[in-house]
């Protein structure tokens, strides 16, 4: 029988559907790559997050606008203060009536450090990043800049916070206060502040402080007894509510709104990110669960 070219052309196509068909059941055809995660929305009016280890970023949202940090500001603080030459985290330092008294005017967060009470610098590292205590930052300024007075003192530390800076190529990153209280010129980006902590978790001591949840300083007070302070809890809630959460520092302010420094680990990655001017403490750490998972897809 005398097929047509027709029939030719519709036995030919038959063919190839049979054939095609039988190449995906028996898994021949590779699967056709799975969809990337969508990129979340946030609150936050700037985002960054990367890969640690590699520094891909992973996610970006005005991630080079500089803001107000608030008190994101003393990741840089403790950064500073950690690498001192031959830095002793068991010297001891006396608490200044200056320091409270600063507290006070500012209305700043605190420590709760007593006036004349010698404190280590490993507890004031722990005051500073815990409880985001002022008082604390204010004592590690002043015993770790240089000068004859506590003016001068201060400002040559807050020089070695924008030295160290610029040493890590932070170019929109500029500091003008030990704590986030600024004057006006204390500001960085979402990159920069990654790309700072990210340094500043090389540190063992900085790593091992800023994943505690809560720490009790014994200090010692004027008449040379022991005082338990009362507990410094960790202002970051992600330690408690994101599995893997490793940091980093929470901030807030009139002017930076909530902000959030965070990492967490799993699966042997490490993604590291910032929120900046989000709407509230509670929606940074949204913020911040949205773009570690997110992170997390793409790392």
């Amino acid at each position: 029988m005398k097929i047509g070219i027709q029939g030719i052309r519709l036995h030919r196509a038959v063919g190839v559907a049979v054939t095609t068909g039988a190449m995906l059941a028996t898994g021949v055809l590779s699967a056709a790559p799975a969809q990337a995660a969508t990129a979340p929305t946030i609150a936050a009016k700037g985002g960054f997050v990367m890969n640690n280890a590699t520094g891909k970023s992973l996610y970006t949202k005005a991630a080079d606008t500089k803001r107000s940090t608030g008190s994101t500001t003393k990741i840089m603080t403790a950064k500073v203060v950690l690498s001192q030459p031959n830095l002793n985290l068991d010297a001891k330092v006396t608490i200044q009536k200056a320091y409270s008294d600063y507290i006070v005017s500012k209305t700043a967060s605190s420590a709760r450090l007593i006036v004349g009470d010698k404190v280590t610098v490993r507890q004031l590292l722990y005051g500073l990043m815990l409880p985001s205590g002022c008082d604390a930052a204010y004592a590690l300024a002043d015993k770790f800049g240089t000068g004859s007075t506590r003016a001068a003192r201060v400002k040559s530390f807050i020089g070695k916070m924008n030295t160290t800076a610029k040493s890590l190529g932070l170019k929109n990153t500029h500091f003008d206060s030990f704590d986030g209280i600024g004057n006006g010129a204390n500001y960085s980006t979402p990159r920069d502040l990654t790309k700072l902590a990210s340094s500043a978790m090389k540190s063992s001591t900085f790593r091992t402080i800023v994943k505690t949840k809560k720490y009790t300083a014994k200090t010692v007070t004027k008449t040379g007894s022991t005082r338990t302070m009362a507990p410094w809890v960790n202002t970051n809630t992600l330690l408690n509510n994101y599995s893997g959460t490793i940091g980093v520092k929470t901030g807030s302010g009139p002017e930076a709104k909530y902000c959030l420094v965070f990492a967490a680990t799993r699966n042997g990655k490490t993604v590291i990110g910032t929120v900046l001017a989000s709407t509230s403490a509670t929606q940074r750490e949204t913020d911040a669960k949205k773009l570690l998972t997110y992170g997390f897809s793409r790392a």
